[in-house]
């Protein structure tokens, strides 16, 4: 796909959304906060106070949507979340300040991440 094509920019503009929800932003740092090993759908919902059938949209869009990923642990679900999704969402936010423009060095944006 070309770097700046409309279906880029519509592909991201997507996911920038799905994280727009405040809910939604808390259940990524949440995930983050577990990774690798994810939580079960129930820990989120109890450590955040989301009830489930809110939480269960909320997980859906975020998995539609690549940010996170789901797998079945017998009758649980297991969510973790896409840190490869997650860093491409960054590369590109900061992808003309760092080549084009100079507005940020690279190294700062990766020093941001301990």
């Amino acid at each position: 796909m070309p770097e700046d094509s409309a279906d880029q920019i519509a592909h991201y503009a997507d996911m920038l959304s799905a994280l727009g929800a405040e809910p939604r932003l808390r259940i990524v740092r949440l995930l983050l906060a577990a990774h690798p090993e994810g939580l079960v759908a129930g820990e989120i919902g109890a450590e955040l106070g989301i009830p489930p059938s809110t939480l269960s949209h909320h997980l859906d869009k975020l998995k539609n949507e690549g940010l996170v990923s789901v797998r079945r642990e017998s009758t649980f679900l297991r969510y973790t979340a896409n840190t490869e999704t997650l860093r491409d969402i960054v590369g590109f936010l900061f992808a003309e300040c760092c080549t084009r423009n100079k507005a940020i060095r690279p190294e700062a944006i990766t020093r941001a991440c301990p």
